[in-house]
């Protein structure tokens, strides 16, 4: 019998890729806005039956249009910017949003081409298999060509039951268990019943650890005041609006000088800092008078003038002198955002179209590991925008002494899209795989706190300017996940690709060769 032979041959090629690319779309609905996380494993599942007996080729384009899906529609927000403030006609913008989402694709496409061609010959093997290539497939989107680690599966469950196991086994941890349950349906809908206590015990395990406390309230609290300055992306760049933009975060902060700290969005100052020392100056001599600590995203150049999208605090209590640009209490974004902070082959792109000249898009790299900023009283983590979305890099910067994640923003190129929504999900994550309360600033919104349960505790309103002024519980003690990080899961995955692919091996039927 040919392997490849399918059981329901009677149904075109073009059907099973328009279910494939229908299931796909349909996964998007499980992150958030939407958090419908019952529908990733099902819809996991249906790849894989879609897949079943079909040759590698075959798999190939049924994981492509099944990626594409849920890319084209999860990653929809993609487009404000492109078509708002990239200066591209529509025809193009969508032209390159479905590139962007055909390019992610090839990612789920890889697993099922490599799932056909070499662990196909039983369903033991597929199912021990299809979780290690769906983990490498997910640890390689998170790091080819800077890594795009958005909508991996391990978000889908932020308010699902599997929530109890993010601090174990992280946001990758919960993907690589989504994809052994997806693969035990899938074998379960072959009829192949020995996988079902397999299916029940997986989908009992969140369960064993819903009561489990990894910390411990310290009893403390930290007084902050979280500034969303509502500044539109059209007028943020403007030479004319900066001391207008500069004067409305004074504003909105003034009744707040009792707070332990207050917190400015990303690029809050959008300006390079050596422009406005004075500036920073004065303020720095306001609030030493009120006795509060001001943590504010900036613009800042070391002496080879390098720019950096920093983080700088002002007023700490630990510097003798006044303020000068070469405080070290401050931070540089290490994680640079592709076109928006850095133009690979600018030579080649910035001439094309306003798309690769947008403001502020020639920053360096900060260091992959900096010291924690110093302010309120408390040991902070930071993250700017994008770099919230790297579980390593964030836990890289999490030691026994941080109090607090602090990550700042700027979701104003994306508008009213389900895209700051991701984001702040996104950042959840990173609290409750860690342990530790954050704070989240931005521009135009999601300005929130999230508990250490990765659970949002107090936050306002998008499209606002205001001020969010509430207290922080702080904790102790150390997750699982915060110890040891993703590097377990990949040791994991190499066994379970190793037996699955021995397995095939095994059940391989042997061929037999004819005298010519």
């Amino acid at each position: 019998m040919n392997p490849y032979q399918s059981n329901t041959a009677g149904l075109s090629s073009a059907v099973f890729y328009l279910l494939a690319f229908a299931a796909g779309a349909l996964s998007h609905l499980a992150f958030a806005p939407y958090d419908l996380w019952y529908l990733l494993p099902p819809a996991l599942a249906s790849l894989l039956l879609f897949s079943h007996n079909k040759t590698p080729k075959q798999g190939f384009f049924l994981g492509l249009a099944w990626g594409f899906g849920q890319f084209i529609f999860g990653l929809r927000w993609v487009h404000v910017s492109i078509a708002e403030f990239g200066g591209l006609p529509l025809v193009a913008s969508l032209t390159l949003i479905a590139l962007l989402a055909l390019y992610l694709a090839l990612y789920p496409a890889l697993v099922i081409y490599a799932l056909n061609r070499w662990c196909h010959h039983s369903h033991l093997s597929r199912l021990l298999a299809f979780p290690a290539l769906w983990l490498g497939a997910e640890v390689l989107r998170g790091t080819v060509m800077t890594g795009f680690p958005w909508l991996w599966s391990g978000y889908s469950q932020l308010n699902g039951p599997m929530a109890s196991l993010i601090p174990v086994v992280g946001s990758l941890g919960v993907g690589l268990l989504l994809s052994v349950i997806a693969a035990a349906l899938a074998s379960v809908a072959h009829q192949r019943w020995r996988y079902l206590p397999l299916l029940v015990a997986l989908a009992a395990l969140p369960f064993g650890f819903s009561n489990t406390q990894w910390i411990s309230p310290t009893g403390k609290q930290l007084d902050v005041a979280l500034v969303q300055g509502n500044i539109e992306q059209s007028m943020k760049w403007q030479p004319e609006q900066l001391w207008p933009t500069l004067t409305k975060y004074q504003d909105l902060s003034r009744d707040h000088l009792d707070a332990d700290l207050i917190v400015w969005p990303e690029a809050a100052v959008p300006a390079p800092e050596e422009v406005l020392s004075d500036f920073l100056q004065q303020l720095e001599r306001g609030l030493t008078q009120e006795g509060t600590e001001l943590v504010t995203g900036i613009i800042s150049a070391d002496q080879q003038r390098q720019f950096y999208n920093s983080i700088l605090v002002l007023n700490n209590p630990e510097r003798v002198l006044p303020y000068s640009p070469t405080d070290p209490n401050r931070y540089h974004k290490h994680q640079l955002l592709p076109i928006g902070e850095f133009v690979p082959f600018q030579a080649l792109l910035r001439p094309i179209a306003p798309l690769f000249n947008l403001p502020m898009s020639s920053f360096s790299r900060g260091a992959e590991v900096q010291p924690n900023l110093h302010a309120g009283g408390v040991n902070i983590a930071p993250a700017i925008c994008y770099e919230i979305a790297f579980p390593e890099l964030v836990r890289g910067a999490v030691d026994s002494q941080t109090d607090v994640l602090l990550t700042i923003s700027n979701d104003a190129w994306f508008g009213h899209s389900i895209g700051p929504l991701q984001h702040m999900a996104i950042a959840q994550m990173r609290a409750l795989e860690l342990g530790k309360p954050l704070l989240r600033v931005t521009n135009n919104g999601v300005t929130a706190v999230v508990g250490a349960d990765g659970q949002i505790s107090a936050q306002i309103p998008q499209f606002v300017a205001g001020v969010l002024r509430t207290e922080v519980a702080l904790v102790q003690g150390r997750t699982p996940f915060a110890q040891y990080g993703q590097r377990p899961l990949y040791w994991l995955a190499a066994c379970l690709l190793l037996w699955g692919w021995l397995l095939s091996r095994l059940h391989q039927p042997k061929m037999r060769w004819r005298s010519v």
